[in-house]
């Protein structure tokens, strides 16, 4: 049978993916550029076709608070935003990640600080992937450069929030959440029953049957002793989660001199750079994560004994540079490159860029 697709928005995809999942409900609030992940869930109607609730909340931090509900009864529950929005639901997302509740949250990011503009930015790195929320959580997060790999992230994501019982955010922007392009929709799954539901997760809250204490899903402990151990069961968490799921791809990258760090669309622009580095000569490589936490640090370590220089390229002043820095602990020079205030860069820029910030120094 050929495979199905359809010509569809970013945004439009992660919510038709979400129906054919099995979503349990969706909890969101409108903002540009990420609004019509919630508009199509409401023309799609599926509490019709597969019992999935859709909720309009009056704000994001209703919104949040509606999925830490929903979580703690062992649902698949998700919500969507833009960067302002998530940083109203930022305490939200702490408290899940203190209580242990997977869910799935979705960033269309657009530009800052403040209300900023309306425009595409990848400026949430810092408050997405080193944890806008207090205390010492992390967030397992995707990011998304094509209209398909935001279909695909949404069961990636559950399944990863349900196996380490964890938030995980779907990290895109504003360029692949508004553009079209052919996706191939996942098949229908059938929602969890509730006897799967206890199965799976035995913590959730079930209500109080006779005999039994109710389960107390909470982020709240006084005794700091019992605080310590529950800190250190997160990071143990972490630990297993960064051995386990570091997702990155690499283009042109085995005979490169030169290499550029990009995700999201900066990583689709980026591809374009490499074809124009080497008409020229130049051996370029792109990496680009997948995962932005757990971040490749790994792979972009092995890479500073092979390459000359790096280039992170990304929408924004300058946030992932700091953990490619890292990375390379000093081996090679590392450069950032970026345009704001939604203005999107070419590949040319780019190239030039690299000559004049990594080449003409190495």
């Amino acid at each position: 049978m050929a495979e199905e697709l359809n010509l569809m928005k970013g945004n439009e995809a992660v919510a038709h993916a979400a129906i054919r999942y099995g979503t349990d409900g969706y909890f969101g609030y409108p903002i540009t550029p990420q609004s019509e992940i919630l508009e199509t869930l409401m023309a799609e109607m599926p509490w019709e076709k597969t019992g999935m609730v859709v909720l309009q909340a009056e704000s994001e931090v209703a919104a949040i608070n509606m999925i830490y509900g929903g979580a703690a009864s062992g649902k698949r529950v998700m919500t969507s935003s833009s960067s302002p929005g998530i940083s109203l639901k930022q305490e939200g997302i702490s408290y899940l990640a203190g209580a242990d509740l997977p869910c799935l949250i979705v960033n269309v990011m657009r530009g800052g600080p403040g209300l900023g503009t309306i425009q595409p930015s990848q400026a949430d790195y810092f408050q997405t992937v080193k944890g806008g929320g207090h205390g010492d959580y992390r967030l397992i997060t995707l990011a998304p450069s094509s209209v398909q790999e935001m279909a695909d992230f949404v069961s990636l994501g559950f399944d990863l929030a349900f196996t380490y019982s964890n938030p995980c955010m779907i990290l895109s922007d504003g360029i692949i959440g508004q553009m079209m392009e052919k996706v191939a929709l996942p098949p229908y799954r059938k929602r969890k029953t509730e006897a799967e539901i206890r199965e799976e997760s035995p913590w959730a809250v079930q209500g109080k049957p006779k005999g039994r204490r109710p389960n107390i899903v909470t982020s709240l402990e006084l005794d700091p002793a019992i605080m310590e151990e529950n800190n250190n069961r997160f990071q143990a968490k972490y630990k297993k989660i960064e051995e386990a799921e570091v997702r990155y791809e690499e283009f042109h990258c085995e005979d490169a001199e030169y290499l550029l760090v990009a995700f999201g669309s900066a990583a689709r622009i980026c591809q374009k750079t490499v074809e124009l580095a080497r008409l020229e000569g130049i051996k370029l490589g792109l990496l680009r994560p997948i995962t932005l936490w757990p971040f490749p640090k790994e792979i972009i370590k092995t890479y500073a004994h092979k390459v000359k220089g790096m280039l992170s390229v990304e929408l924004n002043a300058g946030q992932m540079v700091e953990d490619v820095r890292l990375a390379v602990n000093g081996k090679i020079r590392v450069e950032h490159f970026g345009r704001l205030g939604g203005i999107v860069f070419t590949p040319d820029e780019i190239l030039v860029a690299l000559k004049e910030k990594i080449i003409q120094h190495g």
